[in-house]
């Protein structure tokens, strides 16, 4: 790992943890290049050093110090990649493309959080990744308390991020509310407090709510009667995972890992496109789904197909499967 500060030596939660510095790289960043470009060899050292039998990485430095651990050593690596590799994104930042494509094909095995990304990741890279979903702490997700008693839809996404769509879901809720006057919106509260004040000022009739917290968050997963997620691009979508575990239905876009999420009517609605419309049926759709008392449990039971034992021995078996070869 890599921060700022100093370099540190730690043990977290029975981990030994090793904190790198992170050289300055505001200028690179200025100039459109790939992030975190600057500690690499100081990873590298750490791994050179050290007596591991797997690297495994998160992001496309780490997984460049990976892979030349792994041509010095003939140990496996491991590129668990935390998106889709679309054109876009692959081409958004300046060497990004060409240290993800040496990245994909000189670590061992890579993975991918779902069958859309995996997709890509053929199309775009001519590499195979293997699926892996993110993993869904049911212990800290679960149903918390009774639901509101008015119709509420919560979204957890970054209002300030264009891909998550807010305001697309503004536009919906408006419409919402003409067929349920008394529905209420509760979104993610930045942590920017002049984003927050200003957003606030411009749309009253939302509520915003702060969720940094596991626990307030999965409070306001519980108390909604819909959580919705209506942005495009998602590898996965974890915040519907997330919901689905406490208990409650899902709105997603009908597009990338979002839909092997939300897969059944039994939990969920889809929508397509970007008309407030469409979003607004699904919304209203997903009300009387809520209301149906065999929603909670089927939600639960999805969410469990996704719990954090179930990636673990995921991980676990393909661990093996590279030591063994």
């Amino acid at each position: 790992m890599s921060h700022p500060g100093r370099p540190t030596r730690s043990v977290e939660e029975g981990l030994p943890i090793v904190r790198h510095w992170r050289p300055p790289a505001a200028r690179l960043e200025r100039h459109g290049f790939e992030q975190y470009l600057t500690h690499p060899g100081f990873s590298y050292g750490s791994l050179v050093r050290g007596h591991d039998d797997i690297a495994q990485a998160v992001f496309v430095t780490d997984a460049l110090v990976a892979a030349r651990w792994s041509r010095r050593t003939g140990k496996p690596s491991v590129f668990s990649y935390m998106g889709i590799p679309d054109h876009v994104g692959l081409t958004s930042r300046h060497l990004r493309l060409e240290l993800t494509r040496f990245a994909v094909r000189q670590c061992t095995a890579v993975t991918a959080l779902s069958h859309s990304a995996a997709d890509a990741f053929r199309r775009n890279l001519g590499v195979r990744a293997r699926v892996i979903h993110p993993a869904v702490d049911l212990a800290a997700f679960r149903p918390t308390g009774e639901r509101a008693e008015e119709p509420t839809v919560f979204c957890g996404a970054d209002l300030t991020e264009p891909r998550k769509r807010v305001q697309l879901l503004v536009d919906a809720f408006t419409i919402v509310r003409r067929q349920r006057p008394g529905a209420q919106l509760v979104l993610s509260k930045p942590v920017d407090p002049d984003v927050a004040a200003r957003f606030a000022r411009e749309h009253p009739e939302v509520h915003l709510r702060g969720v940094d917290a596991r626990e307030d968050l999965a409070r306001a997963y519980s108390e909604a009667w819909v959580s919705v997620l209506p942005s495009f691009g998602e590898a996965f979508g974890l915040v519907l995972a997330e919901a689905l575990a406490c208990g409650t239905p899902v709105v997603a876009t009908n597009s990338g890992g979002m839909r092997e999420v939300a897969d059944s009517d039994a939990i969920s609605r889809l929508f397509d496109g970007d008309r407030p419309e469409d979003l607004a049926k699904a919304l209203l759709e997903a009300f009387e789904l809520a209301e149906d008392p065999r929603t909670a449990g089927a939600c639960r039971e999805r969410a469990r197909q996704f719990s954090s034992d179930r990636c673990v021995e995921r991980h676990l078996e393909l661990y093996a499967e590279l030591l063994a070869a």
